[in-house]
């Protein structure tokens, strides 16, 4: 078996070789955008866009990379490329940014990584697809599992709003009527959900669940409607299958409300 430290050095190197690859990357798009300089090319291109993302795609499945992974990568690498274009010319580091905080990070700040995605309770299911779609781009995608009558789900990019509406339970239906539509929680990714709980009870955070863990290997946990800010958040790892969020999951926390 192979030395866990020596593995560990690999990867060490291979990380500096990617950052060496950004770099060199991001270098090529000032030339761009020094070529664009003074022509009537727009900055954002959506056909090269398309193109980037549905090849990088391509490329990633042949090297058995899940291609929504690969996708998001190269979106975040997209919009970099965009802000240097816009600036115009070669940004020189942040001062007041370091390789090191000034503080420890704590355990949520570790391990957290993005929003996952934004549960929005609405009355009327199929005018809040409408005007998602119709109106603001968004597109159709489906949940993960079973249907449910109730729920639907759009993404645009990286971005994704599962939209429920009061026929898909009970316990939906009665958080309307006592809260009205409006986003019911924000998910937000963490590398490993038992950490992440274990850190927000040290801290004395309010949770409302424990970890509970899908058939896809979805780790999840809510904290409590926080009154301070009104916000509720959940939590979500993927451990296993990467599946998109299913409609149980979407369902537990309106349960869980429920069962308060």
């Amino acid at each position: 078996m192979a030395d866990l430290q020596a593995l560990r050095a690999r990867i060490d190197q291979l990380d500096r070789a990617l950052i060496a690859i950004v770099a060199e990357r991001l270098a090529v798009c000032r030339e761009v955008a020094s070529v664009k300089e003074g022509t009537d090319t727009p900055v954002i291109q959506p056909a090269r866009v398309r193109d980037v993302v549905i090849t990088r795609r391509q490329q990633a499945i042949e090297s058995g990379i899940d291609p929504d992974f690969a996708e998001q990568l190269f979106r975040v690498l997209l919009t970099e490329t965009h802000r240097i274009e816009v600036a115009g010319q070669r940004p020189d580091p942040a001062p007041d940014k370091a390789a090191a905080p000034d503080s420890d990070r704590s355990g949520l700040d570790t391990v957290a990584t993005r929003i996952d995605h934004i549960v929005v309770a609405v009355d009327d299911l199929r005018t809040a697809l409408t005007t998602l779609v119709e109106r603001f781009g968004f597109h159709p995608t489906s949940l993960a599992g079973e249907p449910v009558t109730g729920l639907a789900a759009v993404s645009a990019g990286g971005v994704s709003i599962v939209l429920v509406g009061p026929d898909a339970s009970p316990a939906v239906a009665r958080y309307l009527r006592r809260h009205g539509q409006g986003v019911q929680h924000v998910a937000i990714e963490v590398l490993n959900a038992g950490f992440a709980r274990a850190c927000l009870a040290d801290t004395g955070a309010p949770l409302l669940t424990d970890v509970v863990v899908d058939a896809d290997g979805h780790e999840q946990f809510f904290a409590v409607d926080d009154p301070s800010t009104g916000l509720q958040l959940g939590f979500i790892s993927r451990t296993g299958h990467r599946v998109g969020v299913s409609a149980a999951n979407v369902l537990t926390l309106f349960d869980a409300l429920t069962d308060e």
